[in-house]
């Protein structure tokens, strides 16, 4: 099949596709038109609200847009920019993990509940403690335990959270933009490891975390962590998926806007760097989801093409993901 995209009459991106009672659902955020300036640190993303979209025949059908399912004015504790989402099942209700801005400028975690996949979600009072940074992604594994995994940087201010024994380097090397006091520039080594996606179990009611977030360290061939001057380094977009007894562990670089992937043993790693799902696409982002629906593997993803590439108005695509005989990911074409 060509890509197709699924929501024309409408901006959306960062789709996290999950299959429910064999109906395949997409949870995107809702782009919209803010007249903010663009900026390095995701300003001009100025969210509001998520809806959720389904579907019976992906490759065909129109899209079933269920309306807004959850609204920043409903989430006591976040301010602005409700950005990228995902959602889980477990015991008959459904939760949804969300990254928002805190009345201070943080980024933060949230879950919200349903008692169906379409919602309407019911939002907790509170963030998950000692959640921040954005884009989650919940998995639940063969067991029923569920992971999150998340963390951005720039804009999705993971750099704020690292360690004081950081390898910083100068101006002219990689920049990891703002400190935690939102003016300090900061810079990386290219020689330094690059900066890691976090992951952390979460509890039985998938209400909080039951143990402090865990780097997620991807590995070259060698054996040594990516370097922070490496094009294929993780910087968003963190998504897991098992295949044949592996867990895939895929995301976007950002700033070389590639969609990569790695593979380890373990939902926690180590995962080997394999190589690149998709090339840069029209657009400064790209971010995207990969889920088996009905016996075809799908990605998920967007481009800024029907918005003449204005970066913030995105649209949702889907194309066919094949897999070589060794598990390797045949790169995406996209059309």
């Amino acid at each position: 099949m060509k890509a197709r995209y699924l929501f024309p009459q409408d901006y959306m991106a960062d789709p996290s596709a999950n299959v429910f009672n064999n109906r395949l659902y997409i949870y995107p955020s809702h782009d919209r038109d803010s007249g903010e300036c663009f900026d390095d640190d995701g300003g001009h993303f100025q969210m509001l609200d998520y809806h959720v979209l389904s579907f019976d025949d992906v490759e065909q059908d129109a899209a079933t847009d269920h309306g807004v399912i959850l609204d920043v004015e409903q989430v006591p504790w976040a301010e602005r920019q409700m950005w990228d989402n995902d959602v889980v099942e477990k015991d008959g209700k459904y939760f949804l993990v969300f990254s928002a801005k805190d009345y201070n400028g943080v980024f933060r975690l949230g879950v919200a509940v349903a008692d169906h996949p379409e919602g309407p979600f019911i939002p907790e009072p509170y963030p998950i403690r000692g959640s921040f940074s954005i884009d989650p992604c919940v998995f639940k594994d063969d067991d029923g335990e569920i992971y999150c995994y998340f963390g951005g940087l720039w804009g999705g201010q993971l750099q704020w959270w690292i360690p004081a024994q950081l390898p910083y380097g100068k101006e002219g090397d990689p920049t990891l933009r703002t400190a935690s006091d939102k003016k300090t520039l900061l810079y990386i080594r290219p020689d330094a490891p690059a900066l890691p996606s976090c992951v952390a179990r979460m509890s039985d009611d998938v209400l909080q975390f039951v143990e402090a977030p865990r780097p997620v360290v991807i590995l070259n061939s060698d054996g040594t962590p990516m370097k922070a001057g490496d094009p294929h380094r993780f910087f968003e977009a963190s998504w897991m998926h098992k295949y044949k007894g592996k867990y895939y562990f895929s995301y976007s670089t950002g700033d070389s806007h590639y969609l990569c992937y790695a593979i380890g043993d373990s939902p926690y790693g180590p995962f080997v760097y394999q190589g690149v799902i998709l090339e840069p696409v029209v657009g400064w982002t790209t971010h995207h989801s990969i889920v088996e629906y009905r016996g075809q593997w799908y990605l998920f993803y967007h481009d800024c093409v029907p918005s003449n590439d204005t970066t913030w108005l995105r649209s949702i695509k889907v194309q066919r993901l094949f897999y070589n005989e060794d598990g390797t990911i045949q790169p995406v074409i996209n059309e």
